[in-house]
């Protein structure tokens, strides 16, 4: 009797080459190509608790930003922000983020514009008050209102007057991307820096 020949193994998963060029001046001598696979299709359940991923996240030093916007009754929002980040120069594209939760959602995610107004080293006051709950925070404060009515602060080192142009929702906050419309900026001006948990101005190296 003859014996049937063993099976063969089945072929191993083989992974693909994509060419991806690279531009010269990344300064790779053989640019030709990035190995692909398949990722999976979840992540892994974290292995920190929000404690902890809040403390990991505070190591980024960032600027503070205010953002404004005047509601359709004419009712002024304001609060402050350090999610903030430039996406696109062409066209000029700005985002943020901010809790599903806050009381500003309503206003902020149906409105057509708001402002972005990054804080000098001397506006901590003005970071702080905007931070809390409070039924008035633009009582006593100097500020002008935009081309398209959200209040500018006076003495902040930039503004970004944007338009709402979408609005992406991803875990328990809605990722905000302004096209920006109008922008002005005060050279030299020491700007408001956030690490830690605390306020910082800056100091040049």
């Amino acid at each position: 009797m003859t014996a049937d020949p063993p099976p063969h193994p089945p072929p191993k998963a083989r992974a693909t080459v994509k060419p991806h060029p690279l531009p010269p001046e990344c300064g790779f001598a053989s640019p030709s190509a990035f190995l692909s696979v398949t990722p999976p299709r979840r992540a892994q359940a974290p292995s920190f608790s929000t404690a902890e991923f809040r403390a990991a996240l505070g190591m980024f030093a960032t600027g503070v930003t205010i953002v404004t916007a005047r509601g359709a009754d004419g009712t002024r929002i304001g609060l402050t922000a350090n999610s903030f980040n430039s996406v696109s120069l062409e066209p000029p594209l700005v985002l943020w983020s901010l809790a599903r939760a806050s009381g500003s959602m309503p206003t902020l995610g149906t409105g057509s514009h708001y402002a972005i107004n990054v804080l000098a080293a001397d506006q901590k006051e003005l970071a702080e008050r905007f931070a809390r709950r409070s039924a008035d925070r633009f009582h006593g404060v100097d500020f002008t209102d935009g081309v398209a009515g959200a209040p500018l602060l006076a003495g902040a080192v930039a503004v970004f007057e944007c338009f709402n142009r979408s609005r992406y929702e991803e875990g328990d906050h809605v990722i905000f991307v302004g096209e920006v419309e109008r922008c002005t900026h005060r050279a030299g001006v020491p700007p408001l820096l956030f690490h830690g948990g605390h306020f910082y101005t800056e100091h040049p190296l």
